[in-house]
């Protein structure tokens, strides 16, 4: 047996899961996880929900507990940065001079917050939301009756803002595009969710954007593009996420928007994978299209994916991609791509929720998104449709009577 073993750059969803199962499914040789964090691996998403809008102090929702890094004998690197992939020799290069040798690595490397470059905003003007540090920060903010801005009306964005209200913050949210969730949200579940938030009392501004940012005696004042100026106590960005592909780049690897890998998240150099929010992709669901998530989801599953194939298994990953978000006692889900369809057919269903069915030219199921209670059964047999590649009549569809799982019967 080698003594190199499997090294995972990463201690976030997709390193912890992939750790866990090149374990789980035999591996006896070592595994070293390298993490920048001092905190084992814990859950991302609560950061913008839970973490934020209790009103005791909040803990890590930990993935592996050092407790169980030891007992699945996985060494656990922490507040450690790697600076360099020696790709002849095998070797990952620590910031403090350590080198790791491996077999076999996985760059799990994750995405950082897009940052804001205007003039005024640095990270003591603006905060951002990635780590639970940064969780904490934010908390700290957030006291009944102070201002808070948030900027960007994306998921992350949103779900700061109906946790901040729930704190008894007064919140408003600027976007410079003409409406909320412009990524993969068809504008119905959009407007629902808009109109969820205005009735808690959020503050849209929409279409507009920032002049410059100023900060003095502990109050933050935003100037607009129309020259309206807001003052607040705090200001959070949600404005998306950069990949993390430095790494991967210096060593020579392929890169675009994330580090290139093929169906099986091997990168182009065979003994290196990629997999979670750094990497794109090429779905076969989607005709081979390269795609690049920023889910738990696709984190979760793609590091235990890329851990089997490290092993050997040598399957293509197609996992369907999935997203949610909770905002006050609102669900919102969306199941496959939106952007790969060309007709959308809108259903209500006797509970009061709303879905949207995405097909594509040959009217084969691409996507399904909902907001409501009773989406999680729904979203779960379109899944089951979209994998079945069904191509379905966009009239029956739209019946508020549909049964999805009669069709998946009849596709049986």
């Amino acid at each position: 047996m080698s003594t190199r073993g499997m090294v995972i750059i990463g201690g976030g969803e997709t390193g912890a899961s992939a750790a866990r199962t090149l374990r789980e499914e035999g591996w006896q040789g070592p595994i070293t996880l390298i993490g920048q964090e001092n905190l084992a691996p814990y859950e991302r998403p609560p950061l913008s929900k839970g973490a934020l809008a209790l009103g005791s102090e909040a803990a890590p929702a930990f993935i592996l507990k050092e407790q169980t890094l030891e007992e699945l004998s996985i060494t656990w690197v922490r507040e450690a940065r790697a600076v360099k992939i020696d790709r002849d020799r095998h070797i990952v290069q620590l910031a403090d001079g350590q080198e790791i040798a491996y077999d076999k690595l996985l760059l799990a490397t994750g995405a950082s917050p897009r940052k804001l470059t205007l003039e005024g905003s640095n990270t003591t003007s603006v905060m951002e939301l990635r780590t639970f540090a940064d969780a904490e920060r934010l908390r700290s903010k957030l006291e009944a009756g102070r201002q808070l801005v948030v900027i960007g009306a994306g998921f992350i964005g949103l779900e700061v803002a109906a946790s901040a209200r729930e704190r008894g913050c007064q919140v408003t949210v600027l976007e410079v595009g003409h409406r909320i969730l412009m990524r993969g949200v068809p504008l119905g579940i959009a407007q629902a969710v808009e109109a969820r938030h205005r009735e808690a009392g959020v503050n849209f501004q929409l279409g507009v954007g920032i002049e410059r940012i100023e900060s003095a005696s502990g109050e933050q004042r935003i100037t607009l593009a129309n020259g309206q100026e807001l003052r607040c106590d705090a200001i959070i960005a949600g404005i998306g996420a950069i990949p993390e592909t430095s790494l991967a780049a210096a060593c020579g690897l392929d890169v675009g928007n994330g580090i290139l890998v093929n169906d099986r998240l091997a990168t182009s150099d065979p003994t290196i994978y990629a997999a979670g929010d750094c990497c794109a992709f090429p779905h076969g669901v989607y005709g081979g299209t390269r795609i690049r998530l920023e889910a738990w989801r696709n984190a979760q599953e793609g590091g235990a994916h890329a851990a089997r194939n490290m092993l050997g298994a040598d399957q293509p990953y197609e996992a369907i991609p999935w997203f949610w978000s909770d905002q006050y006692e609102q669900t919102l889900q969306v199941i496959g791509l939106p952007d790969a369809s060309t007709l959308t057919v809108q259903r209500h269903t006797e509970d009061e929720s709303l879905f949207f069915f995405h097909l594509d030219d040959e009217h084969r199921l691409a996507a399904a998104s909902g907001i409501g209670a009773g989406i999680a059964k729904e979203i779960k047999l379109a899944e089951m449709l979209i994998v079945k590649r069904a191509v379905l009549d966009p009239v029956v569809l739209a019946a508020p009577g549909l049964k999805l799982k009669a069709l998946l019967k009849e596709l049986s």
